[in-house]
């Protein structure tokens, strides 16, 4: 039986490792001795994953409920200053914290008990929902070790700080299967969850036989058809363009250029048990969208799955601003009052299988054209779209989409393969304003007409190598003081540490950064900063893991024809 001591001291020795080798081979390694059941959460646990994916907000428990927790447990709620400021963050706080008990428990947790204790908490709904959820949580922590409760509470925050990324874990599961990491990378891809992907690797080892694997490193299509249910894949990303001359010199001159719409992406899947629809987050929120059902219904149960983006309109079919739409999502009660009053519109623009077949090995432009046929076939919306013969009408088609109100416009390769989860060069995204996508890291407390509120946000890219967060700015503009108060209350639920003023939080906040320019600042661990940041919008719908990264800023700056020094 895998303990989760073992899987503690494991993860303890991963952060004293420099060696992005060593910590691949050392987690290969710890998996490799697990049964697979037992690999597939260990894979999650590591990188910080305390559910599968998608399920990750059911959990609803903040950084600043453990400490609570903690707290009382062992009475040392009056030296919180003292231990915040000797522990390296927010995990050894808690380790500190819970070794002020008179006894310290013997290590008797399992890996599948933290993990089933994880998933009960989950599931926990209705009446006193929050408080039967921190009694489940002060139970587990009253049972665990002090190394224990560092990691419970490092993967339940997220903030492993031990070096391990899904990109490394997806190499420590090649080590650990003997596989090679683009045939596992490959399987994550299709999967969407690290755990998912060990547990098929690990069975199909043990039977001797790739039952569920293919020489692509993929499940077949049947095989994943008929595997359960419907699982989303994880949406195609899209890289910045800062023109359309220069999605041209990228791409070259076979590409499509597309409206990029204002609104929420969605996955549709028209499977023979119904319609099922899942946000960009991968949580399923079939639900709250009656309306999206029902226009998928129209395919008269062939198999599909569709890409798309909802956007809300007024009663004159115009569209509205991303909030409004995303006052729908996730929303069980009064969905039909809703749907009068905040009516949505679908716009699809990939399909991703069709009759059981998965597409996304196949250029765009088949995949384009097989949606287009089935969209006239089912009368489903498609975005404006044209094949620019020239660079003058590719500019003309973006000067268009920017005066009829869209946010820009997106360049596609026609011979582009759809790669679940990827920011690759096949799709650009180029925009009117300049923004990136960051996530909030911590907020001082504000001063004046601000006061008592979280009102000056410290804002980071995500470095893709390590996966690490690394400031870029900070800004208190952009919110209303209606925002500014949900904000506070939202950053309060995800506080993990304060000191001298600033309240730093468990990175989940993702938010659309307007700015004037990117310049380069030895203040910043990043090396680079954004001048004049503003927050444009709040980006509920995204997570930090597609934050912008620090590659895109690095590239921004080189494109802009005047350096600031």
């Amino acid at each position: 039986m895998g303990t989760f001591h073992d899987l503690a001291l494991v993860c303890q020795s991963l952060g004293q490792t420099g060696s992005r080798l060593q910590i691949a081979q050392m987690a290969g390694e710890f998996l490799a001795r697990l049964d697979p059941g037992e690999a597939e959460i260990a894979a999650r646990f590591m990188v910080g994953r305390a559910t599968p994916q998608g399920a990750e907000s059911k959990l609803d428990v903040s950084g600043r409920a453990i400490w609570k927790i903690a707290a009382e447990m062992t009475g040392g709620a009056d030296r919180g200053e003292e231990i915040f400021a000797a522990a390296a963050d927010f995990g050894e706080a808690i380790e500190m914290l819970l070794r002020l008990r008179s006894s310290e428990p013997e290590p008797t947790l399992s890996i599948r008990e933290v993990s089933a204790r994880f998933a009960e908490i989950a599931a926990i709904e209705g009446r006193h929902a929050r408080k039967r959820k921190l009694e489940s949580m002060r139970e587990l922590l009253g049972r665990a070790s002090a190394l224990e409760g560092k990691y419970i509470a490092k993967i339940l925050i997220r903030e492993m700080r031990h070096g391990m990324s899904e990109g490394l874990m997806i190499e420590a599961i090649a080590a650990m299967g003997g596989r090679p990491a683009a045939e596992v990378r490959r399987m994550h891809m299709l999967e969407g969850d690290l755990g998912r992907v060990v547990r098929a690797i690990r069975s199909a080892g043990t039977s001797g036989a790739a039952k569920a694997i293919d020489a692509s490193g993929r499940p077949p299509d049947a095989a994943r058809a008929a595997a359960g249910p419907p699982r989303p894949l994880k949406p195609m990303l899209a890289a910045p363009a800062g023109d359309v001359a220069e999605a041209f010199a990228i791409l070259g001159p076979a590409i499509a250029l597309e409206q990029k719409l204002d609104g929420a992406r969605v996955q549709i899947h028209c499977v023979a048990g119904g319609v099922r629809i899942f946000s960009r987050r991968l949580n399923e929120i079939t639900p709250s969208l009656p309306e999206l059902v029902e226009t998928a219904r129209r395919l008269n149960d062939r198999g599909a799955i569709l890409d798309g983006e909802v956007i809300a309109i007024d009663a004159g079919g115009r569209p509205l601003a991303f909030q409004e739409v995303m006052r729908r999502f996730g929303r069980v009660r009064d969905v039909e009052r809703l749907r009068a009053e905040q009516p949505l519109r679908l716009f699809v623009f990939d399909l991703l299988a069709l009759d059981g077949e998965l597409l996304i090995d196949r250029p765009y432009r088949e995949r384009y054209a097989t949606l287009a046929a089935l969209a006239a076939e089912a009368t489903l919306e498609l975005p404006e779209r044209t094949l620019p013969a020239s660079l003058a009408e590719a500019d003309a088609f973006y000067a268009a989409m920017i005066e009829s109100g869209c946010e820009g416009v997106m360049a596609k390769a026609l011979d582009s393969r759809y790669t679940p989860g990827v920011r690759g060069r096949g799709w650009l995204k180029i925009k009117h304003a300049r923004t990136f996508d960051l996530v909030i890291v911590a907020a001082d407390w504000g001063y004046g007409r601000r006061k008592g509120w979280l009102s000056n946000y410290h804002l980071a890219v995500r470095e893709e190598s390590s996966g690490n967060l690394l400031e870029v700015g900070k800004t208190f503009k952009g919110l209303t003081d209606e925002e500014f108060r949900a904000m506070t209350e939202r950053l309060g639920a995800l506080k993990i540490d304060e000191r001298g003023g600033t309240v730093f939080v468990r990175p989940e906040t993702v938010v659309e950064v307007a700015y004037s320019d990117v310049q380069r600042s030895p203040r910043y661990q990043s090396g680079m900063a954004l001048r004049f940041a503003r927050i444009v919008r709040i980006r509920d719908d995204k997570g930090p893991e597609e934050a912008d990264t620090l590659a895109a800023l690095r590239a921004e700056f080189d494109r802009q024809l005047v350096k600031p020094r």
